[in-house]
Formats: structure tokens, C-alpha cells, sequence
């Protein structure tokens, strides 16, 4: 008898010892579980931040100037017959004629009225001017470009003071070579840019030359 009591008592001490292991492992489990979900919490909030902080600094980065442009500010926008007396050479915005020039990757060999191609940069295209110390290889390369650009257009300009001029609405750049990096970045922002006052509008059935 005192046998049978003892084997049934080593038996409930065998499974309480063993329902004591399965409690811990539980506990164990459940804590390795709450520390992995912290973890992916904690992962995906650090990983948020950076992708906001990214974020937030490409956009800085986008609306930041380029390296040597000039901005103006509250341009007028009217259409005039006459000529205009602008403030920049060449023009980066105000008053202009009521017809744009075309500027669907055009090239104008000869100059064109600063009027009719401050409507153009209204419309979002970038006009590329030169003086005459512009090279041949650089316009070669420019008007390359240009012509594989729509909203963009060409055209000599005898009053500017720099080699070569890259104009948006409000905007300018002045370089020496057309292989400067910056005119790449220039087309990239601003043909058809957020600095543009009528987006969408058109840049062909326009003045021609």
C-alpha cells in the first residue's frame, strides 16, 4: 500500500515538475515573441524615419537654387503689343507679347523678340541664349540637346554678357561650356518645372522665328 502511495506521489511530483518545465518554456516564448515584436516595431519605426528624413531632404535638395542662378519674384504677367524694358538680359519673365515662340525643341539660327520668348518660358520651356564668344562645338552640343527637348528653344543673344545663358521663368544660369553639369540639372528642373506659371500650355503654333 505504502508503495502504490508512493509511486502515485512520485507521479504527481514527475507531472507537476513537467507542467512546471512547459510554464517556463511558455513564459520564455512569450517574452521571445514581445521582444521580436518590439524589435520589429522599433525597426520599422527607425526605418520610417529615415525614409521621411530622405524624403524630406530630397525635396530640400529640390527646391534648393543651383549653383549660380539667379531668382526673381513676382513677375508681371500681361500681354503687350510694345517692346518691354526688362530688368534681367535676357528676360527670365514679366510682360510679354500675346504670341509665344515656338519652342518644341526649336533652334533659331538668327536672334528672336525677347517678348514672344518670355510667353514661351510662361508656358514652362527653357530658353538657351548665347553671345557670340560661345564655341561652335558647345552650340553643336546645345542644340543637340534642345532638339531632343520639347518646351526648350535656342536662339543667339547679342545683349547678354555670358557665354551662354539658360533662362526659365524666374530662373537663369550663365555657364562657359555646354558639357557644364549644371545645364543638364537645369533642363532636369525647370523644363516644365514647379516654377512654371501656365504648365501644360502649348509650345508649338506659336511665332516661328
Amino acid at each position: 500500500m505504502g508503495s502504490a502511495k508512493s509511486k502515485a506521489a512520485a507521479r504527481r511530483a514527475r507531472v507537476e515538475e513537467l507542467r512546471r518545465k512547459e510554464a517556463a518554456r511558455e513564459r520564455r516564448s512569450k517574452q521571445l515573441t514581445y521582444l521580436a515584436s518590439a524589435v520589429v516595431v522599433i525597426a520599422t519605426a527607425v526605418g520610417g524615419y529615415f525614409i521621411v528624413d530622405s524624403a524630406r531632404e530630397d525635396e530640400k535638395a529640390a527646391a534648393a537654387p543651383l549653383k549660380g542662378e539667379q531668382s526673381w519674384d513676382d513677375l508681371d504677367q500681361n500681354h503687350v503689343t510694345e517692346d518691354v524694358d526688362y530688368k534681367m538680359t535676357p528676360p527670365a519673365g514679366g510682360d510679354h507679347d500675346g504670341a509665344w515662340q515656338n519652342c518644341n525643341g526649336d533652334v533659331y539660327d538668327e536672334p528672336i523678340r525677347d517678348e514672344n520668348a518670355v510667353h514661351s518660358l510662361e508656358h514652362g520651356a527653357v530658353w538657351v541664349t548665347y553671345s557670340d564668344k560661345a564655341k561652335e562645338a558647345d552650340l553643336k552640343k546645345l542644340a543637340e540637346r534642345v532638339g531632343e527637348t520639347p518646351y526648350s528653344l535656342m536662339s543667339p543673344h547679342a545683349e547678354q554678357t555670358g557665354t551662354i545663358t539658360l533662362t526659365a521663368w524666374g530662373k537663369q544660369l550663365t555657364v562657359n561650356k555646354a558639357e557644364d553639369p549644371q545645364v543638364g540639372k537645369f533642363f532636369d528642373k525647370y523644363v516644365q518645372g514647379p516654377q512654371t506659371p501656365e504648365q501644360g500650355a502649348a509650345c508649338t503654333g506659336g511665332k516661328p522665328a
